[in-house]
This record gives C-alpha cells, structure tokens and sequence, in this order.
C-alpha cells in the first residue's frame, strides 16, 4: 500500500491563538503506541489544556487526548497519558533554554500527518494579557467591517 502524502490535519489548538501570543512554531515527532495512532488516523483527539514541558532533559506533551481505538483490545492505551517528544537535541536545549530564561511556554497547536508520520506543531509562546485579548477581537473586528464595506461598495450597495 503506497505511503499517502501531504498534509493532514486531525486536530487543532484554536484556543491557543487567542490565549497566547505565539513567537516561534516547531514541528516534533511523537513517540506514541498502535492503538493512538489508529485512533489519530480516525480523526480523533483534542489538544485542549494540552501543554509541553521538559523533564530530563526532554519535552513531553501534557494532556492531550487521544481516545481510545474502539477495535482495541487490552493492549489499548490510556487516553491521557504523557507522550515523549521526537525533537532534534539543539531544537530541544533551544527549547528548554527559552522557556527557563523568559518565562515562555509550549503550546501545542496542531496535531497532523505529514507524509504517514504523525506529528505535532509546537509553538514557544507568552501569554497575553486580558487587555491584549480585547485588542485582538477589536482588530479583528475592524478588518472584517473593512472587507465587508469594500464587498457592499463593489456590489454598488453603498453610494
């Protein structure tokens, strides 16, 4: 069976965007069992209040769900458990460096296949403040009243 290419999406941070203000992403690999990845292929897991921290000198992903594989038998897995992080050893003392020195974070965003691989999207990220979330949906706002004063204008609504 031939190995499918491209990207593939199963599941996405969207919170994460609003809550912090993301710096640099990194794409890592993930150590993870057969029935996780059937269930990933399945389409299902949730990246909500999933976070990446380093322990002995590793990054692992807290918190993310993955489902259990409903063909599973007792060898399936536990849906919450810590998943190790496949990273390249500079890209994780980067990593491990920036989030001890400046109070930054890691936040996943994205869980995806890429190539057949299931991977990870890893942002360093900061958290915003209440007031920079406000300033955000704000702008937000105005650029889509802009497009949609621009469409009615093109459409000779507005004279």
């Amino acid at each position: 069976m031939p190995r499918e290419k491209g990207r593939k999406v199963v599941a996405s941070n969207k919170k994460a965007r609003h809550d912090y203000a993301i710096l640099d992403t990194y794409e890592a690999g993930m150590a993870l069992t057969g029935t996780e990845v059937k269930s990933l292929r399945a389409g299902r897991a949730s990246l909500v209040d999933a976070f990446a921290q380093e322990r002995d000198g590793e990054l692992y992903l807290h918190g993310m769900h993955i489902p259990e594989y409903t063909q599973g038998t007792w060898t399936n897995h536990e849906p919450r458990r810590t998943r190790k992080l496949l990273l390249k050893r500079l890209e994780i003392d980067r990593l491990i460096g920036k989030t001890r020195e400046s109070g930054l974070t890691l936040v996943p965003l994205q869980v995806y296949f890429s190539d057949g691989w299931a991977k990870v999207e890893i942002g360093l990220a900061r958290g915003k403040k209440a007031y920079d979330k406000r300033q955000d949906l704000a702008k937000r706002d105005a650029e889509r009243e802009m497009v949609r004063a621009v469409g009615r204008r093109g459409k000779g609504m507005d004279e």
